[in-house]
Order: structure tokens, then C-alpha cells, then sequence
């Protein structure tokens, strides 16, 4: 029998998508088990003698999305660490669909972070440890690092700390959430939201730049095990839930650097704002122009995120 205190750290090789990630030739990619029995994906690029950078990604995502930003951060000496969380990229989906975003509670990401952080142990990856949340995953690390995530600094891109939605939607959430479960429709598509289907560049609301978008598209057009539409009733439940129990938790003693774009349109803004504001050493950053994937934005936008991102973890290192 397992030890049920522990996370599960059983490690094997896991298949990786080199060439829609472009990302370095190091990268290393692995199955996690988790302590339920999930199924996990981890790729790690090791290099890195300035330290090494836990990679988060948001809802939908998967670990060949940041094989870019891999690349640029093993430039600036940072080794660096990603991962498919549950339902997503190419970990365990759930039974009844596996293109539905779906959990009960966002505690099962917090073992997802737990058996991660087991695994990683034993490969000796080098110190400092820092953090970079985007979106889902920001909503997951800020969680991380009240749990006592090993990190000397944190930075969130567009971090789901709050849900953007309109006013309409806001107002009848509540009797929604409360009556999906009870009437059976917990296991169904949220409002406006469905199966997955292809972007299209005009309107999207995640960047700017064509080039960085047919960069995401040709990784969900090449491999479509990668790809997942749109989350269900009981997971928008559980993410208004976690969401609201974080924003009241008192705020931590850790250098932490929030950054959205200024035509944000997917997390809600002041939520991120207010969070900052309270943070003793935290620090607000507005991306002008910018959509929700500030690290994926044209150049002008993307480079000023960089250098913000590299100079805060330097100066928490110092």
C-alpha cells in the first residue's frame, strides 16, 4: 500500500513534441504519477546556473507551448520546469470527455504540485527556484506558494485570480453553480463556452501577434491530443471557489511580480490589482496593448515582459 501522507513520485519517459515547441535540444520529458492514480506530464530543459524556472500554464495548455520562453530563459542562464496539469496536454483526461476542462475541487491540482514537486526532487535541478504562473496557473501557484512552494520569487502573467465575465453572466452564476450538481449538469459545458475548435487570429483574445499565434496553432493543428475545449459547470464552481478563498488569505512575505496586458480580456483585472496593492512586496505591471499571453505578444510587448520578469527574479536572488 501507498504511503497515503506522500505524493506518488513514480517517474518514466514520456513522449514530447520537439518540433512544434522550438524550443532547446536538452529538454527531458516525463510521466508523473500522482497520489490518486493521475497520469501527469512533465518537461524539464535542466541547464540553468542562474537557477531554474517552475512554468505553471494556464487552462487548455501543455508543456511544448513554452518551449520558446525555454529557450530564452536558458539564454539568461535559467533552467526551467513545466507541466501538464490534469486534463490537459497530454495527462490524464477526464473518463466522460476528454475535451471538457473538468475538476471537483481545485485540491486536485494541488496534488498534481505535490507529485511534481516529488519527482523533481532527486534530479537535483540547480538553486534558486523561482515561479512563473499564467493564468490557470496562476490561480494554482499562488495556492502553491501558501503551501509552502520552494521558490525565492514569484512572477504571474495574467493569473485567474478573479473570472472575467459579463454582467449578465455575473448575476446569474450563483443560482447556475448552485443548481448544476443537483439537476445533473455539473459534467457540462459552461455558458459560451464547448468542444474545442480552431482559433481564428482576428478577435482572438490572447495576443497580438500573428506569428506568435500560428506558433500556438500549428501545436493543436499538429498533434490535436494536445488541444481541449471548454470547462465544465462543477470546474467553473470550483474555480470561483478557490479563487474567492485566496483573495482572502493574508498576503505573504515573498518578492511577487504581477503582469497583464492593458486589452486583458479573459481574468478579472481588478482582482489582480487589489492582490497587489496589499502585497508587501509586490509589484504591478500593465502591459500596454497587451492581450492575455503577455509572454506570447509582439515584440514590443513581449521584450518589455521579459526584461521585467529576468530583473525581478535577479534582484530576489541578490
Amino acid at each position: 500500500m501507498r504511503d497515503e501522507a506522500s505524493p506518488v513520485d513514480d517517474v518514466t519517459d514520456a513522449p514530447f513534441f520537439d518540433a512544434v515547441a522550438e524550443g532547446p535540444a536538452n529538454v527531458q520529458a516525463h510521466w508523473v504519477t500522482a497520489l490518486d492514480g493521475t497520469r501527469l506530464r512533465m518537461a524539464v530543459w535542466p541547464e540553468g546556473s542562474r537557477g531554474t524556472i517552475l512554468m505553471f500554464p494556464g487552462r487548455t495548455e501543455y508543456v511544448e507551448k513554452y518551449g520558446r520562453l525555454a529557450g530564452d530563459l536558458a539564454g539568461e542562464g535559467y533552467g526551467m520546469v513545466a507541466f501538464d496539469w490534469r486534463g490537459q496536454g497530454l495527462a490524464d483526461r477526464p473518463a466522460h470527455r476528454r475535451d471538457m476542462g473538468h475538476v471537483t475541487s481545485f485540491d486536485e491540482y494541488r496534488q498534481d504540485v505535490a507529485a511534481f514537486l516529488a519527482a523533481l526532487a532527486p534530479l537535483d535541478l540547480p538553486k534558486p527556484w523561482f515561479l512563473i504562473g499564467h493564468s490557470m496557473g496562476g490561480c494554482i501557484g499562488l495556492r502553491a506558494l501558501y503551501d509552502g512552494l520552494p521558490v525565492k520569487a514569484a512572477v504571474f502573467t495574467g493569473p485567474m485570480w478573479g473570472l472575467q465575465m459579463s454582467p449578465l453572466l455575473r448575476s446569474v452564476s450563483p443560482a447556475i453553480m448552485a443548481l448544476a450538481g443537483p439537476l445533473g449538469f455539473g459534467k457540462s459545458f459552461a455558458p459560451t463556452t464547448g468542444p474545442w475548435a480552431p482559433l481564428e487570429f482576428e478577435n482572438n483574445t490572447l495576443t497580438t501577434d500573428r506569428e506568435q499565434f500560428e506558433y500556438m496553432s500549428r501545436q493543436t493543428d499538429n498533434h490535436p491530443d494536445l488541444a481541449l475545449g471548454g470547462p465544465s459547470l462543477t470546474w467553473v464552481k470550483a474555480a470561483i471557489q478557490e479563487t474567492r478563498a485566496l483573495m482572502e488569505m493574508a498576503p505573504l512575505d515573498l518578492p511577487t511580480l504581477s503582469i497583464v496586458g492593458s486589452n486583458e480580456r479573459v481574468v478579472d483585472i481588478p482582482a489582480v490589482e487589489n492582490r497587489m496593492a496589499s502585497w508587501p512586496k509586490g509589484r504591478y505591471l500593465c502591459i500596454e496593448g497587451g492581450e492575455h499571453e503577455v509572454l506570447m505578444e509582439a515584440e514590443d510587448k513581449r521584450a518589455p515582459t521579459l526584461t521585467a520578469i529576468l530583473e525581478h527574479f535577479d534582484k530576489a536572488a541578490s
